[in-house]
């Protein structure tokens, strides 16, 4: 019985590794849940579109001396171009990891329920944004592309439903 003849570029295939992890980098970041509402009580999110078209929330690294709460509004004004909102509690946490060349990030969220004042529909995004806008809570859902996040909206629907922020 004859040999089959290996398939051409497999060696290359198994034999391509990525660098080992050579450090373990922590990074904090705050972000918000931002919601308006109309006079009908329709509820809205803001969502932005990133760099690779994912729609998330505005959310970003917690500079030294910074708390979370800060960093959030920080953020959403940076991001977004909203001038006015009132931070109302927090929500959660979220944890997760990734590998940036030869390092394993770990990073955590502080998420928080935020509400949009004044006007609401002038909105800036960054330049390295594709798109900001607000989305009716369904459509955010929908299109959120974080689980946990998603989980965290439905918290804050239910928060904002409830105690009728």
């Amino acid at each position: 019985m004859q040999r089959p003849k290996p398939i051409k570029g497999f060696k290359t295939f198994i034999n391509r590794r990525r660098p080992a992890i050579n450090e373990v980098v922590r990074e904090p970041t705050a972000g918000g849940i931002v919601f308006r509402q109309d006079a009908k009580d329709k509820i809205e999110f803001l969502l932005i579109q990133d760099a690779k078209n994912r729609w998330t929330i505005p959310k970003g690294h917690i500079e030294e001396g910074e708390e979370s709460r800060q960093t959030a509004e920080r953020e959403i004004r940076e991001e977004t171009g909203l001038k006015e909102m009132q931070v109302l509690s927090w929500l959660g946490k979220i944890n997760f990891r990734y590998r940036r060349v030869q390092s394993l990030v770990l990073m955590t969220t502080e998420i928080f329920l935020v509400k949009a004042k004044g006007d609401t529909n002038q909105l800036k995004p960054e330049d390295w944004m594709n798109d900001c806008k607000w989305m009716s809570s369904n459509e955010a859902l929908d299109k959120i592309e974080y689980e946990d996040i998603g989980k965290l909206m439905l918290i804050a629907l239910s928060k904002i439903r409830k105690d009728k922020l």
